[in-house]
């Protein structure tokens, strides 16, 4: 088949209002450019936005410099920078969110939490003391929490006015059962995010300047159904949690780091946010050859591949844990990886297609095609990845 054959293919196979087809779009741009591969996978994806790119878009560095991260303070990459770079070297590109846009996400998603108070019950005075809250946030990313007088977390508090709760929130939940019976493929437990956030409580009894106490209710009616049926009643009332300090944890052996409490406020939630886990579970549920194909050909992942699944996924990239069998016995390596985004996205069907393109270029490049003769011609060279964990999580079956 030659190659113009092969383009009007995937044209005619793919509906005409699913592709937009971009200069800029990795696969499509290096057929048009007649590179040399006659024969090549149709794009996984018919989604491809069209960002505009200049056709002499500096190419990156595959690996950026960084030291692994095991459960500590742990850097994220800074903004792009010549400060650090030659003048022949790109500046590393920001393939990740910041620490403080991480906990502003965790805190910002979630709704509902684990409020622990400082018990005041004969017997275990002074305990920590655990309940179950839900709570929504306002303007000032302050959780706002509906609370009855008569709970025990409320009388803790009340004993205490002046003491200080801590709120833990973690994405994820309880498995849901697909069509077929089977448990969705979310990340969960100690995989996910999870932020605490600690600090004094005060009742809403006076309101803030240019606060109004009808858009709180409306905020929180709207979050949690219910609240129509209570928030009238005077056994209950708003209370707002100053946060002193915040705490946030990026996944079991991956990163954990205090996130100053005014760069918090000042963060704002990844534009992801809300469909995130949704398409990490498609992605682990129906791309796992693709995923292998990745961490065996732009990864370099050596050894058996036990397993390869997406565990975050924002604007800037996405995070994939590659597990393969050690040269011991029943060994098990574990290491965590960032693939960067080109770009920035803005919508989920651009986050979509960037990792799509992903997938394309490791499948090529997995079949011997090349757009040039160079070595920084193959598929996928461009492509930044970090690695941010090496065997952080080595186990024995």
């Amino acid at each position: 088949m030659h190659l113009s054959q092969a383009i009007l293919s995937i044209i005619i196979a793919a509906p005409a209002a699913a592709i937009a087809f971009s200069p800029s779009s990795s696969t499509l741009s290096r057929i048009n450019q007649g590179h040399s591969s006659s024969l090549r996978r149709p794009p996984v994806c018919g989604i491809i936005s069209n960002y505009n790119l200049p056709t002499d878009t500096t190419r990156l560095p595959q690996f950026a410099t960084a030291e692994p991260i095991v459960n500590g303070d742990a850097s994220t990459s800074p903004p792009p920078s010549k400060e650090n770079t030659t003048p022949d070297e790109p500046p590393i590109p920001q393939i990740r969110l910041s620490v403080e846009e991480k906990a502003k996400t965790v805190i910002s998603v979630c709704t509902s939490g684990t409020l622990c108070t400082t018990s005041t019950q004969d017997g275990i005075d002074g305990a920590p003391f655990g309940s179950f809250v839900d709570y929504v946030l306002d303007d000032g990313g302050n959780p706002i929490l509906l609370m009855n007088e008569m709970s025990m977390h409320t009388l803790n508090i009340a004993s205490d006015p002046n003491g200080m709760v801590t709120l833990f929130a973690q994405l994820g939940g309880k498995p849901k059962a697909g069509d077929d019976g089977s448990a969705d493929d979310a990340p969960r437990g100690q995989d996910v995010s999870r932020c605490s956030v600690t600090g004094t409580v005060e009742k809403i009894d006076h309101l803030e300047e240019g606060e109004d106490l009808g858009i709180i209710r409306m905020r929180y009616s709207i979050t949690h159904v219910y609240a129509d049926q209570v928030m009238d009643s005077p056994r209950f009332a708003f209370y707002r949690i100053r946060p002193v300090k915040v705490y946030f944890v990026g996944g079991f052996g991956v990163s954990a780091k205090w996130v100053p409490v005014e760069e918090y406020r000042d963060a704002v939630k990844d534009i992801l946010a809300e469909e995130a886990t949704d398409i990490v579970v498609k992605l682990n549920r129906d791309h796992g050859e693709d995923l292998s194909l990745t961490a065996t050909h732009l990864l370099d992942c050596c050894g058996d591949i036990e397993m390869v699944r997406v565990t975050n996924l924002d604007r800037l990239g996405m995070d994939i844990r590659v597990t393969t069998r050690g040269k011991r016995k029943n060994k098990l390596n574990t290491d965590e990886f960032r693939i960067g985004f080109r770009i920035p996205v803005m919508s989920v069907e651009d986050a979509k297609s960037e990792v799509l393109k992903v997938f394309q270029e490791a499948w090529e490049k997995g079949n011997g095609y090349s757009w040039g003769e160079e070595e920084d011609e193959m598929p996928g060279n461009d492509i930044p990845i970090l690695k941010i964990a090496a065997d952080a999580l080595g186990s024995r079956k």
